[in-house]
């Protein structure tokens, strides 16, 4: 980075001696007085008056003398600089995104991860919400991408995957924006009586499990149509087709331009995170690390 010739520079002017050099730097007499007669010749001025009784600074020398300090310390920064730079690893993360499970979340929290870990890179990778291959999607994280956020309470789902919770959602209706309950803010229990309540079928999650429990114990007035595990956008369709009521989430509330989503008066959620591999890389793990430390650094992840 710099010449190593002003090592045994320096190390003459404060000795005085190129001898006294010689010794400190453990090289002959004659190489310290080589080297500074090779200096000169680069720099083109001579640095030092040479006498018997030793050696000192030309007005040049004392600027070099000066100089070479700096640089010799900006130099050594810049090595640590750098050195430091490559040791950081860089770590590239897929995400998969789909209308019901967008990325959004996870750049959200990207952004904030990389003010402290710069290294992590986003590929976004999208993919078809479909309930039928659903399933092979989430078995396959890890190969076409490594994570996607979702809300999730499947046992289908967590038996194929890790998930890393990140919050939880209150489960919500969907309307058509032609009915008449669409004009609630909020909707009682009691609105529903007399309307059909699409809701996964029976099996696969303990907390719609809970909730329809409840419905078919303590509101027998609101009927109960299943719908597959895993909603597409077929379901949504479905809804807003035949004035039905739809179980669904917040974040799902512009899946469909026909529906809208109205909070109910219940105390039911659903747990909502990230997903990924059940046997994860490096990158992953670290993504996921990154997560818990910011986790713990601040107040909840999600704003």
């Amino acid at each position: 980075m710099y010449n190593r010739l002003l090592d045994t520079f320096l190390m003459a002017a404060d000795m005085g001696s190129f001898s006294k050099a010689a010794e400190k730097l453990y090289i002959s007499n004659t190489a310290v007085m080589k080297q500074m007669n090779l200096l000169e010749e680069q720099i083109g001025v001579s640095l030092f008056m040479r006498s018997t009784q030793g050696i000192q600074l030309t007005e040049a020398g004392m600027i070099i003398y000066r100089e070479a300090k700096a640089i010799i310390q900006h130099s050594n920064e810049a090595i640590q600089l750098a050195r430091k730079a490559a040791e950081k690893q860089q770590y590239f993360i897929r995400v998969g995104t789909s209308f019901l499970n967008p990325c959004k979340v996870i750049m959200d929290l990207w952004s904030k991860v990389n003010t402290l870990h710069p290294e992590f890179k986003i590929q976004v990778v999208p993919f078809d919400d479909d309930h039928t291959n659903i399933l092979s999607v989430i078995h396959s994280l890890g190969q076409n991408f490594d994570i996607i956020a979702g809300v999730c309470s499947s046992k289908q789902w967590l038996s194929r995957c890790q998930f890393y919770e990140l919050t939880q959602y209150p489960f919500c209706c969907a309307i058509s924006r032609t009915h008449p309950l669409a004009q609630k803010k909020k909707l009682q229990i009691q609105d529903l009586y007399g309307e059909t309540l699409m809701i996964v079928k029976r099996g696969d999650g303990e907390v719609i499990d809970q909730l329809r429990d409840m419905l078919e114990k303590e509101h027998p007035q609101i009927k109960l149509e299943d719908t597959p595990y895993f909603y597409d956008m077929e379901v949504f369709n479905r809804c807003e087709k035949t004035q039905n009521v739809l179980l669904t989430f917040e974040q799902w509330a512009d899946i469909h331009p026909g529906l809208i989503t109205i909070p109910v008066e219940w105390n039911y959620t659903n747990h909502f995170g990230i997903l990924y591999s059940q046997t994860p890389s490096q990158d992953v793990i670290a993504f996921i690390n990154a997560l818990k430390e910011l986790e713990k650094g601040k107040a909840p992840v999600l704003l």
